[in-house]
């Protein structure tokens, strides 16, 4: 039993790691894994998502609950991807973007909202933005010293150059959104959006987690090197909690959403 306890966790502990390669290029023990395409996807997801939050919340710019929290110049994040997904995929990058249904929803909702409920706008535009912020820097640093870039380029969604100080202004931020006047009945729909926000963005990752296990190889390939699919058994993923985190590490950094409670 203990020698079955043993080889099960040694075999966590390389799924583990090879998630890790496939997300970061974090250091592999198999030298035959090419660059990994996770990065790719996800900020395929993360253009649709910060252009449809973006596009709504510059819509509802002078909307009471909105203007308060709305700093375009300091946290908006399309540009920065676009850059990134240009470095990645070259000049014609947005005839490349795919995305799996649940970006799909996620940008649906946030398109919703903006028309019905804009107020509801605060709760994922907290989520993440504070979560980026709060996560992204750091994994920046991880993501380029570990994937061996040279320079900036391809991790432009981590640096806030606008934020010279992000503890004060992650204060700034969250006295604004506390200086929101909103009703009994709003202030519990946000808090309900908040969660869902989270929802979604845990959501989006495992479909892209879905999409690298069962595409082709060929149709994740961004480069003239062959793609090797990192194969992971489904008991692992459900089962391992560690390993379900790691599943949401580049996007759950958004679960600094639920900290609205404080809200």
């Amino acid at each position: 039993m203990e020698t079955e306890k043993e080889n099960t966790t040694q075999t966590a502990e390389e799924m583990t790691d090879r998630f890790l390669y496939q997300l970061l290029g974090w250091p592999c023990p198999d030298p035959t894994l090419p660059p990994p395409p996770l990065l790719q996807l996800l900020l395929c997801s993360l253009y649709e998502v910060y252009k449809a939050l973006e596009e709504e919340m510059d819509r509802n710019c002078h909307h009471p609950s909105v203007a308060p929290i709305y700093f375009p110049a300091e946290l908006a994040r399309l540009e920065a991807v676009e850059k990134d997904l240009a470095y990645f995929y070259g000049p014609d990058w947005r005839e490349k973007v795919v995305v799996p249904a649940a970006t799909k929803r996620y940008c649906h909702r946030l398109r919703q909202i903006g028309k019905e409920n804009p107020e509801f706008l605060v709760a994922h535009a907290y989520t993440r933005y504070l979560g980026d912020l709060s996560g992204g820097q750091v994994l920046g640093r991880i993501a380029q010293k570990s994937m061996g870039l040279r320079s900036s380029e391809g991790l432009s969604f981590f640096a806030f150059p606008g934020v010279s100080s992000p503890n004060r202004f992650k204060q700034l931020y969250r006295s604004r959104m506390n200086s929101v006047e909103l009703t009994e009945e709003e202030r519990n729909g946000v808090l309900e959006e908040a969660v869902r926000a989270f929802e979604l963005n845990i959501q989006v990752f495992e479909d892209l987690q879905k999409m690298l296990l069962s595409a082709p190889k060929n149709k994740l390939q961004t480069s003239s090197t062959p793609v090797k699919m990192l194969q992971i058994p489904g008991a692992i993923i459900q089962s391992s909690p560690l390993f379900r985190a790691l599943l949401g590490l580049f996007v759950a950094v958004a679960t600094v959403g639920i900290g609205i409670y404080a809200f």
